[in-house]
């Protein structure tokens, strides 16, 4: 019986392999969570994972949801200086201008999805500390999704003040979405707007989803 062959892996793989070993004693048990809905790794192929921003840990749920190496677009204040400068670098992660107009970022992903590594976006654009469910989102999760003919997968979690030490997290993983209809078309600024709509519409959807699960758990304890 011939051997398997062992995949060779670049830099940036092998540095997200360790962290993935490292995470579920290193991290979870001080931060635990929940996952809820597509609980299974995605690991048949690059994805593109898109969910809503509450907090720096939040880049924990999309790494752990893949087998790949996973770049974060990430405000480029992050990459001057101090301990997440050398984080950022570490995991290759892409640099955004705040008001997430940055083609060089979009290719760059591009470049990275088409390698068959993933890509992480939170078009929050920054962290939500609002009392609104989401901030306003920032196209372009769609488009490069189109672009690259990659899933878009979805991920959300439940707004919280603050993070909790020792107090577990709920994390909900939708299906993959793919834009199929629009694969080697020219698109239109209304077809990128209307893509966009319906991947924000399922976020809502599934923060509702997971609102009532945890919801329903809540009552049950208290009977």
């Amino acid at each position: 019986m011939a051997k398997k062959e062992k995949v060779k892996l670049n830099p940036v793989s092998k540095w997200f392999r360790t962290l993935r070993r490292a995470e579920p004693f290193l991290y979870r048990p001080f931060f635990p969570y929940k996952k809820h809905g597509h609980t299974e790794q995605f690991k048949d192929r690059a994805y593109i994972f898109v969910g809503n921003h509450l907090s720096v840990l939040d880049v924990v749920f999309a790494a752990v949801a893949t087998n790949r190496a996973i770049h974060f677009m990430a405000k480029k204040s992050l990459f001057e200086k101090g301990l997440m400068k050398k984080f950022v670098t570490k995991c290759e992660c892409i640099p955004v201008n705040r008001d997430g107009s940055d083609v060089r970022a979009v290719m760059l992903a591009m470049k990275y999805l088409k390698a068959d590594e993933s890509v992480c976006i939170f078009p929050e654009g920054t962290r939500n500390k609002s009392d609104e469910v989401f901030l306003p989102f920032k196209g372009g999760a769609a488009a490069i999704s189109i672009k690259t003919k990659t899933p878009i997968v979805p991920m959300v979690q439940v707004k919280s003040k603050k993070i909790k030490f020792l107090r577990r997290a709920h994390v909900y993983y939708g299906e993959p979405i793919e834009f199929t209809e629009y694969y080697d078309k020219r698109l239109t600024e209304d077809d990128i707007n209307k893509c966009d709509e319906i991947l924000r519409d399922r976020l809502y959807e599934m923060y509702t989803e997971l609102s009532n699960i945890l919801s329903k758990k809540k009552k049950a304890k208290r009977k």
